[in-house]
């Protein structure tokens, strides 16, 4: 009786072992295959028989092998338990994903246990990998992770031209004046906007204002620098932060984009839009107590274009001892 219980345990174990929805391997100190369940046999398609004392690399070459090795020694070596989740590594062995419910992801997603198991003389001479499919977790949090990233990218951007948003380029300017303060470098700050553009939206109605304000955005994305930021301060006016640029450097900046924006006319429907544009810069400056007296600097340098003539450049230094 006691007898047949007992290997009513083993066949509930090995039952239990094989239907199991988590993968057990067993490996030796040589990295060799001991154990292998049937979770293992399903996703890699290899029966134990076909695994049982082979090598592990060889059998799974695509297995970082030098990330795996560190991992297991350390379990080996100080005989403690050690885990690894998706974050560190998606996975340890490459078995495919068949399902639907998470079909955007081509591989499983794995969380493992690395388990020491001793010999009667309390030695660890093999280790358990508990292996855990967390491809819905993973998944999940990464569409979560993207569509925060788009709502973010959203919030920071001008939904017509697709530049910063005055809120966000604001905010970055801010930044840029600590560090430029911090740093004693310098940086300019452009701003300048249409000249006559009412008459545009006068003229041809205001959704070829909001093409010629498209166009205005295009333009000025090809004239950028990486390092430099731009932004749609409102209405039809634009700031572009000129990181690392003196004086001059803004100059010149300044004087290709105004010459790219009077002879490259925006078009809506079989109308030719022609625009020209006031600009007004404003380096950084230690009297500038915040951000806010660096915007008005370089605003007072744009009105300035903008009465004495306007399609041209003011750079507030200049003018700041007659405004």
């Amino acid at each position: 009786m006691a007898a047949d219980l007992e290997m009513n345990e083993i066949h509930w174990l090995m039952d239990m072992f094989n239907t199991v929805d988590v993968g057990l391997v067993v490996l030796d100190r040589d990295y060799k295959v001991c154990v292998w369940n049937g979770f293992m046999e399903n996703h890699s398609g290899l029966l134990p028989s076909a695994v049982k004392d082979k090598d592990l690399f060889d059998l799974f070459p695509a297995i970082d092998e030098k990330w795996f090795r560190s991992k297991s020694e350390s379990v080996f070596v100080l005989k403690n338990r050690s885990f690894t989740i998706w974050e560190q590594q998606p996975y340890i062995f490459r078995f495919k994903n068949y399902r639907p419910i998470t079909g955007k992801a081509d591989y499983m997603y794995q969380n493992a246990t690395f388990i020491p198991l001793t010999n009667t003389m309390g030695e660890v001479s093999h280790i358990c990998i508990i292996l855990y499919d967390v491809t819905d977790i993973a998944v999940n949090k990464k569409e979560l992770e993207e569509l925060n990233r788009k709502l973010e990218q959203v919030s920071q951007t001008d939904s017509l031209t697709q530049l910063s948003n005055r809120g966000h380029w604001e905010h970055l300017l801010h930044q840029e004046f600590l560090r430029t303060k911090r740093s004693e470098g310098c940086c300019s700050l452009l701003i300048f906007d249409i000249d006559h553009f009412k008459k545009v939206n006068d003229d041809f109605g205001h959704s070829a204002g909001d093409e010629a304000l498209r166009h205005i955005a295009s333009l000025l994305k090809t004239a950028l620098r990486e390092t430099d930021i731009a932004g749609r301060y409102g209405g039809e006016e634009f700031v572009v932060t000129l990181l690392d640029t003196d004086k001059q450097g803004a100059i010149v900046f300044a004087e290709r984009l105004r010459q790219l924006i009077e002879t490259s006319p925006a078009k809506y429907n079989e109308h030719t839009v022609h625009m020209a544009i006031s600009v007004g810069i404003a380096c950084f400056d230690n009297a500038f107590k915040n951000h806010e007296r660096w915007i008005e600097a370089a605003d007072k340098a744009l009105y300035h274009s903008k009465e004495t003539g306007r399609n041209k450049v003011s750079v507030y230094a200049d003018i700041k001892n007659d405004a």
